[in-house]
């Protein structure tokens, strides 16, 4: 149920963020509940190489490379999904930082 719940609030944590932040576009809220599921299948597949391969950046900026790492995965979904457009780099930094505190806070109150 949890799973489900997390799920569901992601999406509309999503669909909100687009409908309010500049620069990121969602057509409904099924291509928000769809990039609910693409982001989370590039976290687990792309995200990991991608650090590997960053590794010796991200220790030169404190972690800070990790957000640029966040951001590139979402312009990966902005390019998988049809029905979600981010204007650019900046864009895609902002929507993925304010969607990963959203969603971090949103699991600390399930959990």
């Amino acid at each position: 149920m949890g799973f489900i719940l997390k799920f569901i609030l992601s999406g509309i944590i999503a669909y909100v963020l687009t409908k309010v932040l500049p620069g990121a576009h969602l057509g409904s809220f099924v291509d928000a509940l769809l990039l609910v599921v693409v982001l989370g299948l590039l976290n687990a597949v792309v995200k990991p190489i991608l650090k590997l391969i960053g590794l010796p950046i991200t220790i030169l900026t404190l972690g800070l490379f990790l957000l640029v790492i966040n951001a590139v995965i979402v312009l990966l979904a902005d390019w998988i999904l049809p029905g979600f457009k981010v204007d650019g780099f900046v864009a895609a930094l902002i929507f993925s930082v304010v969607l990963t505190v959203a969603t971090a806070i949103v699991d600390m109150i399930i959990d």
